[in-house]
């Protein structure tokens, strides 16, 4: 089974894995087949799920709902993640893509999800992108509504700097759950950047988004010898496959970021979660990171 990590300080307790839905309407499932796929996961101890109101053209989380309706009693194995504070112009009445972080849309669009969802409360919401027209204590202001109505038990921020995570932080009387963020051999700016250290500082666990550079890692050339490393890790350490081996380099950071697994396929969230039983040495991670820059440490 999958370990349970609190996410921080009288924070929610989470799956170290995370089942993302982000591309479910691609997945092609009834209702009935993602009931059953929902179980499955489940089943694995992958209890913590990830939607947010834009995904799938604002159509994920009403998709899941459906799943919800027809066996709500799964949603006590669960704890439900959802996102907000994009507009896109999958909706008539955006005419641009912006972010919208007033009092007003976080409020609403939290309900909505929970209408689309078919859920009472939410255990957990992010503010899915900083916006610079984002005032900190409106947020504050949407986040204990939100809290003292019983809709959502924990708040936290998505691709946040360390300086906007403070900012908001300031505003509120308790501590922000997480920042999900995107991590990945081949997305690395945030390990020196100062976001995991505040993390780590704060004790304040990451969500880590598209972990496998959203399949950049497997198709693209210029990642050639990033995969030649990763196939001789994942020997090294008898893997099953290189995901295994990336979804360990994530796993392997101090701040203990959460891996979200973007896949349907419950073959490969079977895959991803044996990568807790990898014991990664300080030389193969380092190797990794040297294969996916193309340069040593100075």
């Amino acid at each position: 089974m999958v370990q349970r990590i609190t996410l921080a300080p009288n924070g929610p307790e989470f799956s170290r894995f995370v089942m993302g839905y982000w591309r479910l309407m691609d997945w092609n499932m009834s209702p009935q087949q993602l009931v059953s796929f929902i179980e499955q996961h489940l089943d694995l101890g992958v209890t913590t799920v990830d939607h947010a109101d834009i995904y799938g053209g604002y159509l994920c989380e009403a998709a899941f709902g459906d799943a919800m309706k027809l066996a709500p009693h799964l949603r006590s194995r669960m704890e439900v993640v959802s996102k907000c504070g994009i507009a896109t112009t999958a909706r008539a009445e955006n005419a641009i893509g912006h972010y919208i972080t007033d009092k007003d849309h976080i409020v609403r669009s939290a309900e909505q999800s929970l209408t689309h969802l078919a859920i009472d409360q939410l255990d957990l919401l992010l503010i899915h992108r900083p916006d610079p027209l984002m005032d900190a204590d409106e947020v504050a202001e949407a986040f204990t509504a939100l809290h003292q109505s019983g809709k959502v038990r924990h708040f936290g921020v998505s691709n946040f700097t360390p300086a906007q995570f403070s900012l908001l932080q300031s505003r509120l009387p308790f501590t922000l759950a997480t920042n999900q963020v995107e991590l990945s051999p081949v997305h690395q700016p945030l390990l020196l950047d100062g976001t995991l250290d505040q993390l780590q500082q704060l004790r304040v666990r990451p969500m880590a988004w598209s972990c496998l550079g959203g399949g950049s890692l497997f198709n693209d050339e210029k990642y050639q010898p990033l995969r030649d490393e990763l196939a001789t890790v994942a020997t090294e350490l008898n893997a099953e496959s290189i995901e295994q081996v990336v979804y360990a380099w994530v796993m392997r950071l101090p701040s203990q970021p959460l891996p979200i697994i973007g896949s349907g396929k419950i073959e490969r969230v079977r895959s991803a979660i044996a990568a807790e039983n990898l014991n990664m040495t300080r030389q193969q991670w380092f190797r990794i990171r040297k294969a996916a820059l193309g340069y040593d440490v100075p």
